[in-house]
């Protein structure tokens, strides 16, 4: 057993002091700083139902100051302490935070896209921090070229602009584009287009057009409670807009809930009901987040949010006042 006392530690460090002092200077070649690269990583995930092969592919994210009204039935102050509360992305007060989480789904069978994101001429338009998913599906080693099917979930722009490549071509050119009748049939009707007001909805109206007829209107209309693919049913989960409808992936005995705008961010699961601007029927909306988030809480079933931050995978809990989501961790194997 080694022992040192004080006066061994003194006159050892004396020792190594002395030699510093006639050292010579070092020999190694000054380098300069490394450059920084000011790029984030490619952003994909994958993870398996069943034997489907689910990969997860951000189009990005927008930071804003929210407006008022943003939350209809809440003043700025509530919204921003909900924010706080929930810790849920906000570096400063009036913020918000709204990731966009495409998905691609490997059914063996099928290669399928679950809405496609804010559109590939947004990537240019916001820097870069939007308009990713293209990329970020190449990156993902997907050719567009080979996606089978594309399911859309409703009409709002972050979910069909990417159906669109940057000079207006089709994003997915091989694919059959499956749309809910009911939001085809709303979206679609030029006495229903007259009737808005808002200019929130006059752009939603027009945005749904220059999609459309840019495709020369060819899409297959689905209903509800219908399988659209191998393993993937959808639902409909109306109030968000007409038609709205979300999915589900199942293969053996596993099972996701891919929700679309059920619920915006995690906020809104934790207060189900708040009104988001973007509901077209708040009161329809609540109720279904309400309904699906009971289901989703007793089966424990995991859901696929495509506003929760990256890579947007969770399992919900009740709470006195609301539900809980539990982020699940990020697996290095799939």
């Amino acid at each position: 057993m080694i022992e040192l006392d004080r006066r061994g530690l003194l006159t050892g460090a004396a020792a190594v002091a002395g030699t510093a002092t006639f050292a010579p200077f070092s020999t190694t070649p000054a380098r300069s700083a490394a450059p920084l690269v000011g790029t984030q990583n490619a952003g994909w995930y994958r993870y398996k139902v069943g034997t489907h092969e689910v990969t997860v592919v951000t189009d990005g994210a927008t930071r804003f100051r929210f407006p008022d009204g943003f939350v209809v039935n809440k003043t700025r102050e509530e919204v921003n302490e909900g924010l706080k509360a929930a810790a849920f992305m906000q570096a400063a007060p009036d913020e918000y935070v709204t990731p966009y989480t495409p998905i691609v789904v490997n059914t063996g069978a099928k290669l399928v896209v679950m809405d496609t994101g804010t559109g590939e001429a947004n990537f240019e338009r916001s820097k870069g921090l939007t308009g990713q998913f293209q990329n970020n599906l190449q990156a993902a080693g997907i050719d567009r070229k080979q996606v089978d099917v594309v399911i859309i979930s409703h009409f709002h722009g972050d979910h069909i602009n990417g159906l669109l490549t940057a000079d207006n071509k089709a994003a997915f050119p091989n694919a059959e584009i499956l749309v809910p009748e009911t939001e085809w049939l709303y979206f679609m009707d030029d006495a229903e287009m007259a009737k808005q007001t808002s200019e929130r909805m006059k752009t939603v109206f027009a945005g749904v057009r220059r999609v459309f007829d840019a495709l020369g209107r060819k899409v297959t209309r689905y209903q509800p409670d219908k399988e659209l693919a191998p393993g993937i049913t959808s639902l409909a989960t109306h109030g968000h807009t007409p038609g709205h409808n979300s999915f589900v992936i199942a293969s053996g005995t596993d099972k996701v809930f891919v929700q679309a705008d059920v619920t915006h961010t995690p906020v809104f699961v934790r207060n189900p009901g708040w009104h988001a601007m973007y509901d077209q029927d708040p009161n329809m909306a609540e109720a279904t987040r309400r309904k699906i988030y009971d289901m989703l809480a007793s089966e424990r079933m995991m859901v696929q949010g495509f506003h929760y931050p990256f890579p947007s995978r969770a399992y919900i809990e009740k709470t006195p006042t609301g539900y809980r989501e539990t982020m699940v961790a990020w697996s290095p194997a799939i």
